[in-house]
């Protein structure tokens, strides 16, 4: 059931959501070094009838009537009136997650640059149980997992691979001396891979955000 919020709060004069409200600010552990978590929002139920109604006055409906209505445009997937409600997230994952997630563009994104940061020694390594081979079916997509054996023994090239990557950043970045200085950092980011985490601040309406959720968790998308 959809719950109707508010229109106001004893600190706010706009229109409040309670449950999101208490989700703000609480990240939610993804992957082994990300998280995702919502850091504002704007809008809440009464904002998309308002918009699919128009000519709706505050005070005029019914808290079922709302709900039967929000019912309604899911059922008939006329969702554009969600898009007057938006969310902002502030998310960290692995570079290939994220150009995953970009090809949606719907969202307002601002990412890190390691154009101006120093970028840290985090990486990806995939849990055994989801190191797959090649699907047969779907070109892009894994088949059968691999023995837990040669996982681990994948775990730790991925590991031993990272390390030098990173070592080399770091001596691109720092130099050997007067002689070496160290380079750009737009140049010197050049050999870490596309596992290297990143982090971001992603802006999305209601109704692209529904409509990217469904895609991302179809069995066919990449687990990740």
């Amino acid at each position: 059931m959809i719950e109707i919020e508010g229109r106001t709060s004893e600190l706010t004069k706009r229109p409040v959501n309670h449950g999101a409200e208490e989700w703000l600010g609480k990240p939610i552990e993804i992957l082994d070094h990300g998280f995702v978590y919502l850091v504002d929002y704007m809008g809440n139920d009464e904002a998309i009838e308002q918009a699919a109604r128009v000519s709706y006055g505050s005070g005029t409906r019914q808290v079922n009537e709302t709900t039967g209505l929000l019912r309604y445009l899911m059922r008939g997937e006329h969702t554009s009136p969600y898009e007057m409600v938006e969310f902002k997230f502030h998310a960290k994952m692995p570079i290939f997650v994220a150009r995953q997630w970009v090809r949606h563009r719907t969202a307002s994104i601002n990412e890190q640059s390691a154009r101006y940061s120093v970028v840290e020694s985090e990486f990806y390594i995939p849990d055994p149980e989801v190191i797959s081979v090649q699907s047969v079916d779907n070109k892009q997509g894994r088949g059968a997992n691999v023995s837990t054996g040669y996982a681990e023994e994948i775990r730790v090239k991925l590991s031993d691979y990272y390390s030098g990557a990173h070592n080399l950043y770091d001596l691109l970045l720092n130099g050997e001396g007067e002689d070496r200085p160290g380079i750009a950092r737009e140049l010197a980011r050049i050999p870490l891979p596309v596992a290297t985490y990143t982090e971001w601040y992603w802006k999305i309406d209601l109704h692209n955000l529904l409509h990217f959720l469904k895609l991302r968790m179809d069995p066919h998308a990449q687990w990740e």
